[in-house]
């Protein structure tokens, strides 16, 4: 006898099952796990981020930058010789610097060779050399010797960039700038303050959710807290003052909340 194919209606047919694309939800199997990218943490409340500036005004009121300097021209210069250099290799070298030329005028009478002798101990210091000499000539030639006081003028001056600029706008002019260094991106993208992809990314957003109140010294308590507490290798968890706000999901411990 010849049987007759299934139709739709029998009750042996069985209708075709949806074509399914790789990579879709629908294609995850029970008992296997999505690949998982890295944990970002959430980002922190305005009401938090009053808290965490609020601890770290009430144990460093007055925060300064660690780097030496006599006016806003040593500040400079201090700034350009710090990329890629610690504060205090960049102070043990300064200090001679600036005893012999702490003026535009005095460091280019001072001359590159000796500029050179002065910093060799610091990293890239031939080039460094070279932009104190000729941001020195650029001052005087165009400022009158005087540092300005806007980043756009700032950032004109050769072997200064976005960074060393808000820092003398901070540190010597009193504005409200967020200076992002290598410690503040750190801090900013690990605790969910101000993540961001770039140090741009993350200034913008500081300027945006830091209360006004904390703005100028902002820049000041994240780079201290990213270097002595929340450092790059081992984060000291246990003090860290922010610790219970922190939303950085590899915490070394739990901390309780600060009184």
């Amino acid at each position: 006898m010849i049987r007759k194919p299934a139709t739709g209606g029998d009750k042996g047919s069985r209708k075709p099952k949806p074509a399914v694309k790789r990579g879709g939800a629908a294609a995850a199997r029970p008992g296997k796990r999505a690949a998982k990218g890295p944990v970002e943490p959430r980002l922190l409340t305005p009401a938090e981020i009053e808290e965490v500036f609020r601890r770290f005004r009430e144990k460093n009121p007055e925060p300064k930058g660690e780097l030496e300097h006599i006016n806003p021209f040593t500040l400079l210069v201090a700034v350009v010789l710090s990329a890629q250099a610690t504060d205090a290799g960049v102070n043990k070298a300064t200090r001679g610097l600036f005893a012999a030329a702490d003026t535009p005028e005095a460091m280019i009478a001072l001359g590159e060779a000796k500029v050179r002798d002065f910093i060799k101990t610091i990293g890239l210091f031939n080039t460094k050399a070279k932009n104190v000499i000729a941001l020195s000539q650029q001052l005087v030639a165009e400022h009158g010797g005087i540092v300005p006081s806007t980043r756009e003028a700032l950032e004109k001056l050769p072997g200064v960039g976005r960074k060393t600029a808000n820092v003398v706008l901070n540190i010597a002019y009193g504005q409200e700038t967020m200076a992002v260094d290598t410690h503040i991106f750190r801090v900013g993208n690990r605790t969910g303050l101000a993540p961001g992809k770039t140090p741009l990314e993350v200034e913008t957003r500081l300027e945006a959710v830091v209360p006004k109140p904390y703005r100028l010294h902002a820049h000041h308590w994240l780079i201290l807290h990213g270097r002595y507490v929340c450092t790059a290798l081992r984060p000291r968890c246990p003090v860290c003052p922010i610790g219970d706000i922190c939303r950085w999901p590899e915490k070394t411990t739990l901390v309780a909340p600060a009184g």
